[in-house]
C-alpha cells in the first residue's frame, strides 16, 4: 500500500480548512487515512494560524516511502522558511 501526504478538505462552502494527512494513494481525497499530520487555514489572518505540522511525524512517514503531494511540499516549503 503506497501512502501519500496530502490535503484533505473540511470546512464550509467559501471557507475551506484543510486537514494535512497521511493516506492510501488510492483512497478518496476526503475518505479515510492513517494519521492526521496538521492543518492548513487558507484565509487565516494572521501567518502563524495559516498552517500547523507535526514535522517529526511528516519526516516519519517520509523515511518509510511516503510521497508528498505537490501542494503540502509547498507549504511544508514556506514553513521551513
Amino acid at each position: 500500500m503506497s501512502v501519500t501526504i496530502r490535503l484533505s478538505r473540511q470546512g464550509a462552502k467559501k471557507q475551506p480548512q484543510y486537514l494535512i494527512v497521511a493516506a492510501a494513494a488510492r483512497g478518496k481525497r476526503d475518505g479515510q487515512y492513517l494519521e492526521k499530520l496538521g492543518y492548513y487555514f487558507p484565509k487565516a489572518k494572521a501567518v502563524k494560524d495559516k498552517i500547523k505540522v507535526n514535522l517529526a511525524a511528516v519526516n516519519t512517514w517520509k523515511a518509510k516511502g511516503a510521497q508528498v503531494t505537490q501542494t503540502v511540499g509547498q507549504l511544508l516549503k514556506t514553513l521551513a522558511e
